[in-house]
């Protein structure tokens, strides 16, 4: 590559690509005064996933024409790629194929050379037994007892995993024709959607980004110069904290930090426990085994003494799966990666889908500096779809480019959203994504974007 000394972005554009339920941006910058043809664009892809396309579009089809587009517009090389978590809405599209013609095969022959995700996809937070090395014995001490903290948050997420698949097998059983009425319709969609997102377990997707570039597992302040890369644009990460820097929030300084990584342990151990039960409860029904070899089975119908008894147990065993994935869902969002780009003056925020838990540490730890900080951002992808709980009211409140003059001075907030109506959540219980009111601010304080109603994509452009 070029010297890139002196070099900054003329332009900027943001392609949001359609892909229903989940995110897909091609961040574009321009050079026009880079000396060599191939260096006057460099290209940022951040996220590329689905969990479901709007009913009259083809999940793969529309999958491989995002991926040929983004193939076209990088002219054969993508610079950098940011990967907000795991979530299957936001990494399907990783996914490669035996035959070489996946998605993710057509991503990673563009050869990036940056692939950023956060601290909990780090195959090394993953081992418990991690030495320190070149530290004093109290030190090492310490630094090996964070490390098993982290190992055992990292545990606790892939039993999620194998939890969420479980349940899927469960609800696919619990509505199976043979019962005369299954889990209420609404309910299994609920459940199967967020098992889908949180369970399947997406090994192809995680080892293709594993393999493409220069991997970078980031964190709270994680610092991170990419100048020679991407000259002109300045990298800062403000979410996912650690479980040591999330700890000191909690105030563990005034009681017993002991206490807190006792309550990680049995948190990796509740959901250790869940793992391996659903791991049994599959074996038993799909017929591997039996709980109770002796007993009496009926196969297609229940006695009419029995019925009352297990509908009610029916319910309340939906009620129960809803509320795991729930939780599944929530944690896994909060590893998301908050990346706050600043070019030409502009400052871009991509928070992923990082709700409270993840936000609460960048708005409270050094809060003052960190809403001075994002006082001025220019544009905000809107956190998890348009979720009430993704956008906390302390940042949207600080954002001073909000107002409701489409011709502000100094430029209106620029906002865009990648969801689909439906899919997640209910009007009623006032879950619905995206969030009915947070649209509204949405639309009449900002210039308000959505990949709702469009094709393949939108694109917002900025110039510096």
């Amino acid at each position: 590559m070029a010297p890139t000394t002196g070099l900054k972005p003329t332009s900027l554009t943001i392609r949001a690509y359609q892909v229903g339920f989940g995110d897909c941006f091609l961040l574009t910058f321009e050079y026009a005064d880079a000396p060599r043809k191939a260096d006057k664009k460099r290209h940022i892809l951040i996220d590329f996933g689905t969990t479901g396309m709007p009913n009259n579009v083809d999940a793969d089809g529309q999958m491989m024409m995002v991926a040929r587009d983004i193939e076209d517009r990088c002219d054969g090389k993508l610079h950098v790629i940011v990967v907000s978590h795991r979530h299957k809405d936001h990494i399907s599209g990783f996914t490669t194929r035996e035959d070489g013609k996946g998605t993710g095969d057509v991503i990673a022959g563009l050869k990036p050379e940056i692939v950023i995700q956060p601290w909990t996809e780090d195959p090394k937070a993953k081992d418990p037994k991690k030495q320190s090395a070149g530290k004093s014995t109290t030190d090492e001490a310490l630094a090996q007892q964070e490390h098993s903290l982290e190992a055992q948050h990292v545990s606790a997420l892939s039993n999620m995993n194998a939890l969420s698949e479980a349940i899927q097998f469960e609800v696919s059983h619990l509505t199976s024709a043979k019962f005369m009425k299954g889990l209420r319709q609404d309910l299994a969609e609920q459940i199967r959607f967020l098992s889908d997102d949180n369970g399947v377990p997406n090994k192809s997707a995680v080892e293709n980004l594993a393999n493409m570039g220069k991997n970078h597992f980031v964190n709270y302040g994680y610092e991170l110069n990419l100048s020679r890369l991407l000259p002109g644009i300045d990298f800062r990460f403000l979410g996912p904290p650690t479980l040591k820097q999330h700890a000191e929030i909690k105030n563990q300084s005034a009681t017993d930090k002991n206490e807190f990584w006792m309550l990680q342990a049995a948190a990796q151990q509740f959901w250790s426990l869940q793992a391996a039960t659903a791991d049994m409860i599959g074996g038993f029904a799909s017929g591997n085994t039996r709980l109770f070899p002796n007993a009496d089975v009926f196969q297609d119908f229940f006695p009419t003494h029995n019925r009352w008894f297990i509908r009610q147990l029916r319910a309340l065993r939906g009620d129960q799966m809803l509320r795991l994935v729930r939780l599944l869902d929530r944690a896994m969002n909060n590893t998301s990666v908050i990346l706050l780009l600043e070019v030409g003056g502009k400052k871009l925020l991509f928070p992923g889908d990082a709700q409270i838990e993840n936000w609460e540490y960048a708005l409270h730890v050094d809060k003052d500096a960190n809403l001075k900080l994002l006082k001025d951002v220019y544009f905000y992808k809107v956190g998890h779809h348009g979720s009430r709980n993704a956008t906390p009211k302390t940042l949207w409140k600080n954002f001073a480019g909000k107002s409701v003059d489409k011709k502000k001075r100094g430029g209106r907030l620029q906002t865009l959203v990648s969801t689909m109506k439906g899919k997640h959540g209910h009007e009623k219980s006032h879950t619905e994504v995206p969030r009915t009111t947070l649209v509204t601010e949405l639309m009449n304080l900002s210039d308000y974007l959505t990949t709702e109603e469009s094709a393949l994509s939108i694109d917002l452009k900025l110039t510096f």
